[in-house]
């Protein structure tokens, strides 16, 4: 059976219900995965396999007085035995489509200067890296995603 990437929606939660070990940092806790869910400015996107989910995406859409609504990506989360497959970009690129039906302008990501892996999958989803030059000790660098046509 093929693995399905989806976007969930209120209602979802069951989905949640079988994960693959080491795909979120914590057991999925069903009250939780509901709020989460209930909730129209949040987003994730997952990849599903045989019923199982082996990876995932998740952001948040938000608008600012000075800004146009923006998606800000949380986390994104593969499976050891899935990866190197392609699943992060792809439930990455789901989440950002999500967000950009939801009329955001823009998308943006923080990771540490560290996880190259991150680093990679950000650019190779076209993410644009900018440095935190806030600090000059800073281990974090941003990237950031035009959503706009």
């Amino acid at each position: 059976m093929a693995i399905v990437i989806r976007v969930l929606e209120r209602g979802d939660e069951s989905v949640l219900e079988t994960v693959a070990q080491d795909v979120f940092d914590n057991p999925i806790q069903p009250a939780l995965a509901r709020a989460f869910l209930d909730d129209d400015r949040h987003h994730i996107a997952v990849a599903v396999d045989d019923g199982c989910v082996v990876g995932f995406a998740s952001g948040v859409d938000y608008i600012h007085p000075d800004k146009p609504r923006e998606l800000w990506i949380n986390e994104v989360g593969v499976a050891p035995t899935h990866r190197g497959k392609g699943l992060g970009k792809a439930v990455l690129q789901a989440l950002l489509n999500a967000g950009k039906a939801k009329g955001c302008r823009a998308a943006w990501v923080l990771t540490d200067r560290g996880n190259k892996g991150a680093m990679a999958l950000y650019t190779s989803a076209g993410g644009t890296e900018g440095v935190d030059d806030s600090r000059p000790d800073s281990q974090m660098t941003g990237y950031s995603f035009v959503l706009t046509n």
